[in-house]
């Protein structure tokens, strides 16, 4: 019986963990305001831990100060200033950072301006039961609720 190839394919998904963020991170730039990466890339993305870059590209596109963004991360601020620009998150604090990344590139994407959407975020909402969007996105729940909310705006129903 022939013995199974064990050597490593190259493929974005098996190259070493520096080839995989870097090329996830540049692809995860926030120009147009619409992710380009895939669930699989996303998931990737947080298992290897994004960069304090990564955040603060996201923390100036959201136009968030590291309050806000800690809040929304429940996470200490501390947390998020004390990294150096290169280190990465742990993986727990990259995904949240990645899914509130999502979260508004969507945003983006269905109100077609950055500003629009960022006020939206703080705004007092009726689907929320008067609830900012902004003061619910702490948590994975809260983030899908968001995210429903917007994807009826995109289709037209009353939200």
């Amino acid at each position: 019986m022939a013995k199974a190839d064990t050597r490593s394919r190259k493929t974005p998904y098996n190259k070493t963990s520096k080839d995989v963020q870097s090329l996830l991170e540049d692809k995860a730039v926030f120009a147009t305001g619409v992710t380009t990466l895939t669930p699989i890339e996303k998931m990737l993305m947080a298992q290897k831990g994004v960069s304090k870059i990564y955040l603060e590209k996201f923390k100036d596109m959201a136009s968030l100060d590291y309050q806000k963004l800690a809040t929304a991360l429940a996470v200490t601020r501390a947390t998020l200033i004390n990294k150096k620009k290169q280190e990465k998150f742990n993986p727990s604090l990259s995904e949240r950072i990645v899914g509130l990344a999502d979260l508004y590139d969507y945003g983006f994407k269905v109100f077609e301006d950055r500003e629009k959407f960022n006020r939206w975020m703080v705004a007092p909402n009726k689907a929320l039961g008067g609830k900012a969007p902004f003061d619910i996105v702490n948590s994975q729940f809260g983030r899908e609720e968001v995210k429903n909310i917007l994807g009826r705006i995109e289709y037209g129903v009353y939200s």
